[in-house]
């Protein structure tokens, strides 16, 4: 069953995500889940898009943490930020 994001126990931080897409002005916008978290993709991604105008792209293959972010992909498709959602913190890269 797909829970909304007010029905979870998790802290997304979307403000924080909105505040770092309008102030590294990012037009494209890569969102990257683990299984467990997959179910809240779609209303993320709308909520990032109406607040910013940025387009997101939700990658929905297996994840497996921190290792596994698809930074060649992003290259390739020319996006211009890769939000990695997880299940503890990890310290973003340029």
């Amino acid at each position: 069953m797909v829970k909304n994001l007010e029905e979870s126990n998790y802290d997304f931080e979307i403000e924080k995500i909105l505040k770092e897409i309008k102030e590294k002005k990012a037009k494209r916008v890569g969102l990257q889940f683990p299984e467990g978290l997959k179910q809240y993709a779609v209303e993320i991604a709308e909520i990032i898009e109406r607040e910013t105008g940025a387009v997101a792209f939700i990658f929905f293959e297996a994840s497996y943490g921190a290792c596994d972010l698809k930074e060649e992909i992003c290259k390739k498709i020319d996006l211009d930020l890769l939000i990695h959602f997880g299940h503890a913190p990890y310290r973003y890269s340029q």
